[in-house]
């Protein structure tokens, strides 16, 4: 049931598949092998190597973090790894109470520190040599699709059948409240996805185009504005975005 096939470009392999990935190959997502599951063909590309990676880093740091807040010395003087934490769950604490409020704030803030936490780390891998993983559209997507079903989760929860009967309200503007409902996690998704393929797809034009000598420089400091500044910034802005549109849904 299960084969593992042989890396791209080998004999047998469906020219139809090899054509689709030579497309990905120009934005950047490389194929190391595919998997035959019940008949189909799933490549496992650079996307999914990476995706591993962050999820083992961040898991450690998770673990990491844990045993120092353990260890610390709640009267002593913190230090430099236990200040980092403490800022982290401060700023995570105080963003969700601001914009979800203090009673339905404490139930999100693990998720939402989580979220912030993934698409920051997603979003600088590039500095290590990886390809962000949010320059894919099937990890935004994935990711506003969580935020979609948290949304409608909540409002049913706290809104009940005024969830479904406020789209109708007014009755001539239903059609644009439920396009507007539908085009939530499409907007969320473009919009974290192209602005992090776009600093990937540049970024790979400087390193194709430049001559060596200038490599050593100045795509460096590119690496700081595409993957750490705008990185932070996308990240913040989809986590913020997430906070906002399940707010809503407490106003009873």
């Amino acid at each position: 049931m299960f084969s593992v096939l042989s890396p791209r470009g080998a004999a047998g392999l469906p020219g139809a598949v090899t054509r689709s990935n030579d497309i990905g190959e120009k934005i950047g997502i490389n194929e190391f092998a595919s998997v035959e599951l019940f008949g189909h063909k799933f490549l496992i590309t650079s996307t999914h190597v990476a995706l591993l990676i962050l999820v083992i880093a961040i898991s450690v740091l998770a673990i990491l973090a844990n045993r120092i807040i353990r260890k610390s010395d709640p009267y002593g003087k913190p230090g430099i790894c236990m200040t980092i934490i403490e800022v982290i769950i401060g700023f995570t604490d105080s963003t969700t109470m601001s914009n979800m409020g203090e009673k339905h704030g404490g139930k999100f803030r693990n998720y939402i520190g989580t979220l912030l936490l993934f698409i920051f780390f997603s979003n600088i891998s590039g500095v290590f040599g990886l390809r962000p993983p949010t320059a894919d559209y099937g990890v935004t997507f994935g990711l506003a699709m969580i935020t979609f079903f948290l949304i409608h989760y909540n409002g049913f929860k706290y809104q009940k059948m005024k969830h479904i009967t406020g789209l109708f309200d007014p009755i001539p503007l239903t059609p644009i409240n439920i396009i507007g409902e539908i085009s939530t996690p499409i907007s969320m998704s473009l919009r974290l996805f192209g602005n992090v393929l776009c600093g990937t797809v540049i970024m790979g034009l400087l390193y194709n185009l430049l001559p060596q000598f200038l490599l050593v420089l100045w795509p460096g400091a590119l690496h700081v504005y595409f993957d750490l500044f705008s990185g932070a910034i996308q990240a913040y802005v989809f986590t913020m975005l997430t906070m906002v549109f399940i707010s809503k849904t407490f106003e009873e």
